[in-house]
């Protein structure tokens, strides 16, 4: 199998299914596309049916979609548990996880994930403070369940979609409970994330789009090194 991701540090929706493959120590291998520079675009597209990330290629099957990607590796290797083995967690863990596929817009567009930078106090509160208590809602409800340190106890596809989430609070010192600090701690502490991240901080490539800097207009376009 090879996995079409984004830039590793900008590209929230190709970690997630990059997660659950290196987590479960699935066979695969992955290829990054550029998300900005020259003709990023028609390269994209030339790749991915949706001119998006992440694509998984897995012989003469090409699935696009992060959530359809996690499903298709949930189906093909039931024994690893990728969502939880309960039937009541394994719908609350869906329902939790398309929750993140559909909503928390207002979060992820004030603040993108950007694994290189800090940037505290760049964030307009009061645009995010509504999703920021639906997330303390969620994974206070389900840290309690399980006791943690994962959503569902173990890690799981539920843990993976949010993620990115994690990120984007750390980045921005966004306010939280010590329950979702702690939840926090455990997705960097993840071996698979660490990976993700070593790698990430490599990269020499920026994406002004994903730059709040750039975004917000303390930074030129093309300004950022």
């Amino acid at each position: 199998m090879k996995l079409l991701i984004g830039n590793r540090n900008y590209s929230s929706w190709s970690l997630r299914p990059w997660l659950v493959l290196r987590h479960f120590d699935l066979p695969f291998e992955d290829e990054v596309l550029m998300l900005s520079g020259e003709g990023w675009r028609e390269a994209l597209a030339a790749r991915s049916p949706t001119g998006k990330v992440p694509v998984l290629i897995d012989d003469d099957i090409v699935v696009h979609e992060t959530l359809a990607i996690i499903e298709y590796l949930a189906d093909k290797y039931p024994e690893k548990q990728i969502w939880p083995a309960d039937r009541r967690d394994r719908a609350l863990a869906r329902s939790a996880a398309s929750e993140m596929h559909a909503g928390f817009t207002a979060l992820r567009g004030a603040a993108p994930m950007n694994l290189r930078a800090s940037h505290p106090g760049k964030v307009d509160l009061d645009a995010v403070r509504a999703d920021l208590h639906r997330i303390e809602q969620l994974w206070g409800e389900f840290l309690a369940r399980s006791g943690g340190p994962f959503l569902f106890g173990e890690f799981t596809a539920a843990d993976a979609m949010f993620a990115p989430v994690a990120t984007r609070i750390r980045t921005y010192a966004l306010p939280t409970s010590d329950t979702a600090s702690a939840y926090i701690e455990a997705i960097y502490g993840l071996p698979a994330f660490q990976n993700w991240l070593t790698q990430a901080l490599r990269e020499p490539w920026v994406v002004d789009d994903d730059e709040i800097d750039v975004i917000q207009g303390r930074v030129a376009p093309g300004t950022i090194v």
